[in-house]
């Protein structure tokens, strides 16, 4: 049995960048539906925070709905 340790590695390092950046952008959207509260608690308008928010989740969303893909075609 023979390990390829560069397609390993190259796998390995993939995966965790899109760990990184899946749970980064879903942070995003935590913050800024936290800042949609708070600006709508202080009188202000908060559709700019609401709309990065669920655009952040909807990538999220297409990052999953793509792994998905990959795996079952």
């Amino acid at each position: 049995m023979k390990i390829d340790w560069a397609a390993l590695g190259s796998v390995f390092g993939v995966s965790l960048l899109a760990t990184v950046a899946l749970v980064g952008l879903f942070s995003l959207g935590i913050v800024g539906l936290g800042k949609q509260e708070e600006a709508a608690a202080n009188g202000g308008s908060a559709t700019l925070a609401r709309t990065g928010a669920y655009a952040c989740f909807a990538l999220c969303a297409a990052a999953v709905a793509y792994g998905i893909y990959l795996i079952v075609v």
